[in-house]
């Protein structure tokens, strides 16, 4: 079988509405548009959790963040002494035991101890910073440590200009495509943007119509526009797989981010917080122009591309991973008939076919306190923005849902009903865990950092 490349691109909360395909009309994405006219579009995709950490997470192991001991941890700090689990198989070290070159590029937010960096989770290079960009020190976070930009377990720089780091993000990832033109890869991409603090360089900005936050998705274009060209240009582009997509929702708080006719923002379970866009290309494998709608997740990555790349899962832990292979090469339907919104250690609601049962909405969220419970119904594929609740008109619905959700309860636990998953596995631990960095004033260098790190936008 002749190896297809992979290459995925995760961007940081980049909502379902931010995206011209997606339907924004702020927001300028011709390559990105373009992609999806050579490939599959996904409109019902979901994460594993509206928040990073979890996310990724998930993402990487074809499981609900809960499984791996995530759902108390949904979103790691710089030094804390937990992380990605040594014994979770990530996508990254199942492909490299079929034999492919692997590097991440960006954001990991999985650990940022050397036992839980992408070094130790199968990546033979790593390049970026290992959690979110906002995590530096700064004059709204004096306490905090110089923002880390890292090589490998190597930290190389204390809080790099986040202007030019889109660039220098891009720059690694063309050097490693054509060093490895002639062996299968795995590339994973994680950019910076759209969160914030948004460091924008100029020449994004000038074409911007929505601020800093349409200059921001504007590099996410041009970035793999230039990934896009390389692929032409190395005559890889027939045989890389390319899936792009968001790790949440947008926080939708004036800063122009959308998630279009979704209800809720990022750290949410309405759909605004977990359904995000998603589009995979494969010329001459994957119908061009297509869609799906039914459900999917990045969960799925992990048997969709274990399917596709002709590599085993040798792993005994479960996972809750389910092959999209079919849908992507036949059009089949999704293979994943429902789907489970957890927030932190809650179930707050479960999908199947085209309905959605709310439980609760419990915690902290970018709209404000939430901690209620609730029983709320909607049809999803007629009411997308979960505005009209029909709990009373269907009963039997509500019935099988309830019991979907205790399957998923058995499982994965939900703390308010005090119930323990009985599938839920550790996260991973260390002792003496130590920040990446700590701050110098006597650094040539570092007040200079350390002002441009509390500017929320820059303009080049």
């Amino acid at each position: 079988m002749n190896k297809p490349n992979i290459l995925l691109i995760n961007c940081d909360d980049l909502g379902y509405g931010d995206l011209s395909c997606y339907g924004s009309t702020l927001n300028k994405s011709p390559a990105i548009d373009r992609l999806a006219s050579e490939g599959m579009k996904f409109n019902d995709f979901y994460m594993a959790s509206p928040v990073c950490s979890a996310s990724r997470a998930g993402m990487m192991t074809g499981c609900y963040s809960q499984r791996i001991g995530f759902g108390n941890y949904q979103v790691l700090f710089p030094g804390n002494d937990v992380g990605l689990h040594p014994n979770e198989n990530t996508l990254a070290s199942m492909l490299k035991e079929n034999g492919y070159a692997t590097k991440l590029v960006g954001k990991w937010h999985c650990g940022d101890q050397p036992e839980f960096l992408p070094t130790s989770h199968g990546f033979d290079e790593y390049f970026g910073i290992p959690f979110s960009n906002d995590m530096g020190r700064s004059v709204r976070n004096m306490k905090g440590k110089p923002l880390p930009l890292m090589r490998n377990n190597e930290v190389i720089q204390q809080q790099p200009d986040q202007r030019g780091l889109t660039e220098r993000y891009v720059d690694e990832c063309l050097q490693f495509m054509r060093d490895h033109d002639s062996e299968p890869f795995f590339l994973y991409l994680a950019h910076m943007y759209v969160h914030v603090p948004l460091f924008v360089p100029r020449q994004f900005l000038d074409v911007s119509e929505n601020g800093a936050y349409g200059g921001a998705v504007a590099c996410i274009d041009w970035a793999w526009a230039m990934l896009d060209a390389e692929l032409e240009r190395l005559d890889l582009k027939e045989n890389t797989i390319v899936i792009f997509t968001s790790d949440n929702g947008s926080r939708v708080m004036d800063e122009g981010g959308s998630n279009g006719v979704l209800r809720g923002t990022k750290a949410q379970t309405w759909e605004g917080g977990q359904r995000v866009p998603c589009i995979v290309r494969w010329p001459g494998n994957i119908p061009a122009g297509t869609e799906c709608n039914g459900i999917a997740s990045a969960i799925d990555f992990k048997a969709t591309l274990a399917e596709l790349t002709g590599t085993e899962i040798k792993e005994d832990l479960p996972l809750d991973s389910i092959s999209l292979a079919k849908t992507l090469t036949e059009e089949a339907e999704s293979a994943r008939e429902s789907f489970a919104y957890y927030r932190s250690v809650n179930l707050e609601a479960v999908r199947k076919g085209d309905w959605k049962l709310h439980f609760c909405k419990i915690g902290w969220s970018p709209g404000g306190m939430e901690d209620e419970v609730i029983s709320e119904l909607y049809n999803l594929k007629e009411d997308p923005g979960e505005q009209n609740n029909v709990i009373a008109d269907h009963p039997q619905i509500v019935e099988e849902l309830e019991a979907l959700a205790a399957e998923y309860r058995e499982q994965l636990g939900d703390e308010r009903l005090g119930i323990e998953g009985k599938g839920i596995r550790e996260i991973g631990h260390c002792e003496d865990a130590k920040p990446l960095t700590q701050y110098d004033e006597s650094h040539p260098y570092m007040i200079a950092y350390y002002d441009l790190a509390d500017m929320p936008t820059m303009s080049g």
